[in-house]
């Protein structure tokens, strides 16, 4: 039998978590929703937006045709869920951040810009190989008028409320990270590595990140991601594998931990991988006064700019440890190639990635 005080204790709980889980419903035409996704993608501007810790789009494209599908014949879809995020960020301000959905509306942004082919249909094999634009214009004006359901979290939903939520959507509440599963599934040298320089002060100062990404390993994460592209960012999306970015961490670890355990401790792979995180840090520290930070307020480290300054850095310093462009870098940094290169928004493609770091290494280097 719980006591009063537990009881009144599991009854405020509720009540307060219950506060922070606010929303609303939307209705949106499918041709407004890719609006809002897309218009201002390339400047990260677009109200509807996909957050950093989101997958790729990895939704093959019979599956993709299979969704287009499902709306033609008038199949009921999920409901889509998005967050208010400006009280975190004044840069986010009115801007949504898409939570569970971002296969959906990456699918119907595809179809409407006529770069998806249907293929593989059962239900309406006649469209197989159709591109929106062989639809008849009528059928296109009422595709464009098909409306979906949004579930709104209120600006009072924080990241830690927003990134369970897409947890429990996904796959439930055991569902591990890929940090998390990389540790329990090939420990070792190179993820001891890993682990260890994540906990450096300087990287904590320079690289902020909310309780809620620091809970799931995210510090880890950037540090194995570091590696894997210092030293191996061309190979990224060569092979069926190499295209999603976990995968491709996931490959590396495995060569890496096996180098390793040959050299033994202290070998030249480690003091190698010490010496260039750390020579990065010390050139981050003394050449950005805010760090990885897209502004002075900005309470979070986006990963993809994280990459294009750590790698880029790294790859620059191997080439000239001079940097000769390094003055300028913060003005490179806030320009809008850069911007457009380090979207959240299919951000891990091969263009993007190589795009982004070699951006930062050649500015670096005064090309």
């Amino acid at each position: 039998m719980k006591t009063k005080e537990e009881v009144e204790e599991a009854e405020r709980q509720i009540r307060t978590v219950q506060q922070v889980v606010d929303y609303t419903v939307r209705e949106y035409p499918v041709e407004v929703l890719v609006e809002k996704h897309l218009t201002g993608e390339k400047t990260a501007q677009n109200e509807i937006f996909v957050p950093d810790y989101q997958r790729d789009l990895v939704w093959e494209d019979k599956r993709q045709a299979k969704f287009i599908e499902s709306l033609l014949i008038g199949l009921p879809v999920p409901y889509l869920f998005v967050a208010d995020v400006g009280n975190e960020d004044p840069e986010l301000e009115g801007r949504l951040e898409i939570v569970d959905g971002t296969q959906r509306i990456r699918t119907l942004a595809r179809f409407l810009t006529g770069e998806l082919v249907l293929d593989g249909l059962e239900k309406l094999p006649g469209l197989n190989g159709f591109r929106f634009g062989d639809l008849p214009a009528s059928r296109q004006r009422r595709f464009g008028r098909i409306t979906l359901r949004l579930i709104e979290l209120t600006e009072k939903a924080d990241e830690e409320t927003r990134r369970d939520m897409f947890d429990r959507i996904n796959t439930g509440p055991v569902r591990l990270n890929d940090m998390e599963s990389r540790r329990g599934r090939m420990p070792g040298p190179f993820v001891d590595l890993v682990r260890e320089v994540a906990r450096q002060e300087p990287f904590k100062t320079l690289a902020p990140l909310s309780e809620a990404a620091e809970k799931r390993f995210e510090r880890e994460e950037l540090a194995a991601r570091f590696f894997a592209y210092m030293d191996d960012y061309t190979s990224f999306g060569q092979t069926d594998a190499g295209k999603v970015v976990s995968m491709f961490v996931d490959d590396y670890a495995k060569r890496t931990n096996a180098t390793m355990i040959a050299e033994g401790p202290g070998g030249p792979t480690e003091m190698r991988l010490r010496e260039a995180w750390d020579a990065m840090i010390r050139f981050v520290a003394h050449a950005l006064p805010h760090g990885f930070r897209k502004s002075p307020s900005a309470m979070s480290t986006p990963r993809v700019r994280f990459e294009a300054i750590a790698v880029g850095a790294a790859l620059a310093m191997k080439a000239d440890p001079a940097l000769p462009g390094a003055r300028d870098l913060w003005s490179h940094l806030s320009s809008t190639a850069f911007r457009e290169l380090t979207t959240s928004d299919a951000a891990n493609n091969r263009s993007r990635v190589t795009g982004r770091i070699e951006f930062v290494r050649d500015r670096l280097l005064g090309r």
